[in-house]
C-alpha cells in the first residue's frame, strides 16, 4: 500500500477507482496481471501514428503513417502473445480473442489513413509550447486538491492569440469529460494559458465530437475528486461493483466479485 499511497495520480487512476474499488486494488496493489486485449493495443498504435504525422508538420503521407501503425501494433500484440498466447483469455467486446487481432490489425490502418486525410483536409494549428515544443503527448505534473497529479495531453491546439483547445484522440466509445477538465485545469495551471473548450478525435467516425464547454471549470471542482480518490485509497477504500461492466474488465480473472468469468 506505501507506494500507491505515495505516487501521484492521474485520470485514469481516479475514474478507476470511482467505477470498480477492487478492479483498482488487484490491479495496483495486488500487481495482478490483466488480462490482455487488441482493444489496448489498437488505441497506442493510432496514437503513435497520429504522433508522428504530426511531427512530421504533416508531411508524412498514409501510406507511412499506416506502416507505423502497422509495425507498433505487431510488436505489441507479439508481446502480449508471449505473455499469454492463449487468445482465447483475450478481452474482445465481440467475437474470439484472435478474431479481434486480426480485425483491429486492418481497422487500425482503415482509422490511420483517415486520419491523415482528415487532418491535412482540416489543418488544425497545434499550439507551441513556452519553450518553442509542439503540444503533443504533453507531459503535465502539477497539483489539484491537495493532490499530485500527472498525465499526457494528446494535443493542444491554437484557436486564437489568447487560448487553446485541449484534444484527446480515441478508438474506442468511452469518452471522460473529467479528463478533458482536467487537461483544462492542468494547462491553465502550467502554462497561463485560457481553455474554453475541448473535445475528442473520434477515429470511428473520422472527425471531431461536439466540443465541450470547459470555461465555467474550476481548479476546486476538479480538485475535489482526485482529493476524495487520493484519500479513499489511503484509507483501504475499494468498493467493488459487479455488473455488466464485469465482462469487459481485465481483472475479472482473479476478482471474486466479478459477474462474468469467461
Amino acid at each position: 500500500m506505501s507506494d500507491i499511497a505515495t505516487q501521484p495520480r492521474s485520470v485514469s487512476q481516479t475514474q478507476q477507482w470511482e467505477e470498480c474499488g477492487e478492479r483498482f486494488r488487484l490491479q495496483r496493489i495486488e500487481r495482478v496481471t490483466a488480462l490482455p486485449a487488441a482493444w489496448s493495443h489498437h488505441g497506442t498504435a493510432f496514437h503513435h501514428a497520429a504522433e508522428q504525422v504530426e511531427r512530421s508538420n504533416r508531411a508524412m503521407g498514409a501510406d507511412e503513417a499506416v506502416e507505423a501503425f502497422s509495425e507498433r501494433y505487431g510488436l505489441l500484440v507479439n508481446a502480449a502473445l508471449d505473455k499469454e498466447p492463449n487468445t482465447d483469455r483475450w478481452l474482445s467486446a465481440s467475437g474470439s480473442g484472435g478474431d479481434d487481432i486480426e480485425r483491429r490489425y486492418v481497422l487500425g490502418q482503415e482509422q490511420t489513413r483517415h486520419y491523415v486525410e482528415w487532418v491535412n483536409e482540416t489543418q488544425p494549428e497545434v499550439w507551441t509550447t513556452p519553450d518553442d515544443q509542439p503540444a503533443l503527448e504533453l507531459y503535465f505534473m502539477v497539483e489539484l486538491g491537495g493532490v499530485k497529479v500527472r498525465g499526457y495531453i494528446d494535443q493542444l491546439i491554437a484557436e486564437d492569440e489568447a487560448s487553446v483547445r485541449v484534444r484527446d484522440l480515441k478508438t474506442g466509445t468511452m469518452k471522460s469529460k473529467f479528463q478533458l477538465e482536467t487537461y483544462k485545469v492542468a494547462v491553465t495551471q502550467k502554462y497561463g494559458v485560457t481553455v474554453n473548450r475541448g473535445d475528442w478525435y473520434l477515429a470511428k467516425n473520422g472527425g471531431l465530437s461536439r466540443a465541450v464547454k470547459l470555461d465555467e471549470v474550476t481548479e476546486e471542482q476538479v480538485g475535489e475528486r482526485f482529493a476524495a480518490m487520493d484519500a479513499g485509497v489511503k484509507r483501504g477504500d475499494f468498493e467493488p461493483n459487479p455488473g455488466f461492466s464485469c465482462r469487459f474488465c481485465d481483472m475479472k480473472h482473479a476478482c471474486s466479485f466479478s459477474t462474468s468469468k469467461t
